[in-house]
């Protein structure tokens, strides 16, 4: 049962009020019965940022993403997201008995035309698919469809959650090429959870080790895109935090 110290602090949604912070934490706790899971956690997002989030599983990322969400509220310390926001989870979550079209707006206000539906399949390569039912969907279209729900909502804070931990690998590539080209070109603050080392340098501005409900370690990615995974920076980037995450160096 939360007490007088579980708080959330929020500004609503909307610019940003300095123009530049799109999720700012301040002493965020959260317990699952009696279990500390995220411990004084801090954290800020810059608005137009694409920070990747790494740590060992139970650590609490995926807990930190649904705060951000707006899906965890029994917690305690200052959230703000004072910026539109939306979520794309490992698993796609579509409705099987709603064509792909209507997927994509469900949960929109109003009653918005299947035009919108279409503009945001067309964004992630699925327009073709619209007027498909879920099930004939393969791995790589269903995550897509999936991206094109939050895309909807137009969104300056987007929150993936391992959109990509249940893809082959070569299909994997072309989701995380996809997603890279979308925040080129819509310039909206990404927060990506994931376990892959490579992705997180690949897409990132900046990585974050989370580690015991806290941020334990952050490293700038200072590489100019599109990255080489044989460049040797990389690599020593890849190395310095696989040994972060208590992974030998040769892995």
């Amino acid at each position: 049962m939360a007490t007088d110290l579980h708080r959330k602090v929020t500004t609503p949604t909307g610019p940003a009020p300095d123009g530049r912070d799109a999720v700012v934490v301040r002493g965020l706790s959260r317990r699952f019965e009696g279990r500390t899971v995220i411990g004084g956690l801090d954290l800020t997002v810059r608005d137009g940022e694409f920070v990747a989030l790494l740590g060992r599983s139970g650590c609490g990322k995926s807990t930190l993403l649904r705060i951000l969400a707006g899906l965890d509220r029994d917690i305690a310390g200052e959230v703000r997201v004072p910026v539109e926001r939306a979520v794309a989870f490992q698993a796609p979550r579509l409705m099987p008995w709603k064509r792909v079209w209507r997927n994509v707006l469900l949960g929109l206000p109003g009653a918005p035309g299947r035009d919108r539906a279409l503009d945001a399949l067309k964004e992630v390569g699925l327009g073709h698919r619209a007027d498909a039912w879920p099930r004939t969907l393969s791995g790589g279209e269903a995550q897509r469809a999936s991206l094109a729900r939050a895309l909807v909502r137009e969104p300056r804070l987007l929150l993936l959650d391992e959109p990509f931990g249940a893809l082959d690998a070569l299909t994997r590539l072309r989701a995380q090429a996809q997603v890279a080209d979308l925040w080129r070109r819509r310039r909206c603050t990404v927060l990506l959870v994931t376990h892959d080392v490579a992705e997180a340098l690949l897409l990132a501005d900046r990585v974050l080790v989370m580690d015991k409900g806290v941020i334990a370690h952050e490293v700038t990615v200072g590489l100019d895109r599109p990255r080489d995974v044989s460049d040797p920076r990389f690599s020593a980037l890849r190395t310095s935090l696989l040994e972060r995450l208590g992974v030998e160096a040769a892995v």
